[in-house]
């Protein structure tokens, strides 16, 4: 592209007073297809107009004069025009004859200029001189504009750099809503104090705060009010600390406080002081206001008892706030390392990670208990029972490891595994052993479980196995707190073909109401009163009492832990339907290869013999 199809739009302003020697100059422009001209005829009139671009200078691309131009000092003129446009300047071209108009200081002064885009033509005006000389200086614009540019974007690209290299070690120390530190930057400040109380025998205290229902104000009113409630707490807390205390974020509601040089009276006073400020705070938004309250964990950082590394102090701290929690919020809880939750909650930390590698690596492992009918011994069918292996080969019993796969949300994998092997044994039997069938334990919480029943359906259609050879059994307490979804669940699963159990029945007598209306086929009689039967009356009372009501309501009784032949010989004399136990026979993982017990023999003998 040629400089004039370029540039041949930019303005190019011309002041001459010589009508023929302009009308020269803009004919030869033309010809060589530059269209756009301003024309003027004293130094007044160029001043006038070139101020009109005072805000956009760019859009002259180039002045050219005559230099005699009435009422105008070309040599200064050409100084003060040269340097705008933020220094770029615009170029020039003036004219001058051979009878000298500008002196010779003014010549010297506008040949210094060159460098900033002035150029001297000598008249008579040649088109071969003149169009290439133009055409250089507007070249020569554009590549000052682009040099421009380029050290404007290296700047502005340094400056974001350095912004971003700032905020970087910011964030590395701190939380970005808050300001507070974050738990990298508290670690090293609890470093430090740790070196400082093993040192020089400067104790502390460490607060962990965790706000109580936080989650539910999230939730309801947005994220963004959620933040504004963080950030309104934190002016709290800085409102209610003395400046020397170190305040960070650690979670999503979850702060930490260090204190320096404290005893625990006095941590345990500030941690009081923050729990009623915060008690005391309402937090509006819109037409709502919440209260807004703390559980808060103090761990003291003591040489007698020293923490190892920041980690622990935090987590004995975060400890203590989870009793506070437990125990019903808004509350100030010390660091006790024989407390039961605290000690509760380091197993679990323990047992998760075991628990899942055995889900992994399918370490567990069933065994089955045989179920008798007490008229005749007939085996009826197996509970199934659920064990886990070490990675040592040591075996669990599910009371180690069931009660912390409820509590840490690991139970409904549990539930599910097990209902998987359990069908893929019974379609694995031979054929001899079509008839038996398997009572599945499942927790408390597996009928809240909407992939339950999907995997049963699936299951029993892969299989080919017969629906009426399982049942379920779900704990009473668990269905009493969750009455309706679980009574929905079970009358889903039924309309299959299975059948079900109710164990621990008994444990809650305000039950019976909903027991009479609840859709299962067996009431498994809880083992705390059996244990004891012979020798309290009460008990025996009370089974008794079971056992008729089950046979009113038109359920069959099952009767655990039966370990004496004086117990099955009483049971079978308040009429239960069925019993099990070690004296029947203990869970293992093959069944037994007969299909009766001599039931009679076994409650007729005076020994407590066991049969295998």
């Amino acid at each position: 592209m040629t400089p004039a199809n370029q540039f041949g739009t930019k303005l190019i302003v011309i002041g001459d007073h010589n009508e023929h020697h302009r009308i020269q100059v803009e004919s030869i422009l033309s010809e060589a297809g530059f269209v756009n001209f301003l024309v003027v005829s004293n130094g007044i009139e160029l001043l006038e107009s070139l101020r009109k671009f005072q805000r956009n200078p760019e859009d002259i691309g180039l002045i050219i004069l005559n230099g005699s131009l009435p009422e105008c000092r070309i040599d200064e003129f050409c100084l003060s025009f040269s340097s705008i446009d933020e220094g770029i300047g615009i170029p020039a071209i003036v004219f001058t004859d051979e009878s000298a108009e500008l002196n010779s200081t003014q010549v010297r002064r506008l040949s210094h200029l060159s460098r900033q885009g002035v150029s001297l033509m000598t008249k008579p005006i040649r088109e071969c001189d003149f169009i290439p000389l133009v055409n250089m200086s507007l070249i020569l614009r554009n590549e000052r504009h682009l040099r421009r540019s380029q050290e404007e974007q290296l700047l502005n690209e340094l400056s974001e750099r350095k912004i971003m290299e700032a905020r970087f070690k910011y964030l590395v120390a701190h939380d970005e809503l808050t300001g507070l530190a974050n738990r990298r930057s508290l670690e090293k400040r609890l470093q430090l104090a740790i070196h400082r109380c093993r040192n020089f025998d400067q104790e502390g205290a460490l607060l962990y705060l965790d706000l109580d229902r936080f989650n539910m104000i999230n939730d309801l009113e947005g994220h963004e009010t959620g933040d504004r409630l963080l950030v309104e707490t934190v002016s709290l807390l800085h409102g209610t600390l003395d400046s020397d205390h170190i305040a960070a974020r650690i979670g999503a509601d979850e702060f930490c406080i260090f204190l320096e040089n404290v005893k625990q009276q006095e941590a345990l006073s500030v941690a009081e002081r923050l729990r009623k400020a915060l008690d005391g705070f309402r937090f509006v938004t819109g037409q709502d206001s919440y209260h807004i309250s703390a559980s808060i964990g103090v761990s003291l950082l003591e040489s007698r008892r020293l923490a190892s590394h920041p980690s622990v102090l935090i987590a004995e701290a975060h400890q203590a706030c989870y009793v506070a929690k437990a125990n019903g919020r808004n509350m100030v809880q010390l660091y006790n390392d024989k407390d039961t939750e605290a000690c509760t909650r380091r197993s679990d930390i323990l047992w998760v990670p075991l628990i899942r590698e055995a889900l992994m690596e399918n370490r567990f492992f069933l065994v089955f208990q045989p179920v008798v009918r007490v008229k005749d011994g007939a085996i009826t069918h197996y509970e199934v029972l659920i064990r886990m292996k070490g990675k040592r080969s040591d075996i669990f019993a599910p009371g180690e490891f069931i009660p912390v796969a409820e509590r840490m949300g690991l139970i409904h994998h549990i539930d599910l595994w097990v209902v998987d092997k359990a069908i893929d044994f019974l379609a694995a039997l031979p054929e001899d052993q079509s008839h038996v069938s398997l009572t599945i334990n499942l927790s408390g919480v597996a009928f809240q479980d909407q992939s339950l029943l999907p995997l049963i359906k699936q299951k029993l259609e892969m299989t080919w196995i017969s629906a009426s050879r399982l049942a379920f059994e779900i704990t009473e307490t668990a269905t009493v707190a969750n009455y309706q979804q679980t009574r929905e669940m079970i009358a889903r699963i039924r309309a299959l073909g299975c059948h079900f159990a109710l164990d621990d029945f008994g444990a809650g007598f305000s039950s019976f109401d909903y027991i009479k209306r609840f859709p299962v086929d067996y009431l498994k009689i809880d083992g705390q009163f059996i244990k004891n039967l012979l020798h309290d009356e009460t008990d025996q009372v009370l089974v008794k009492a079971m056992i008729d009501i089950a046979r009113k309501l038109g359920k069959k009784t099952i009767a655990e832990y039966v370990e004496n032949p004086k117990v099955l010989s009483l049971l079978k004399t308040l009429g239960v339907d069925y019993v099990q136990g070690y004296l029947i026979g203990k869970p293992e993982p093959h069944l037994l290869d007969k299909t009766t017990i001599p039931i009679n023999e076994i409650a007729n003998s005076s020994q407590a013999t066991q049969v295998a």
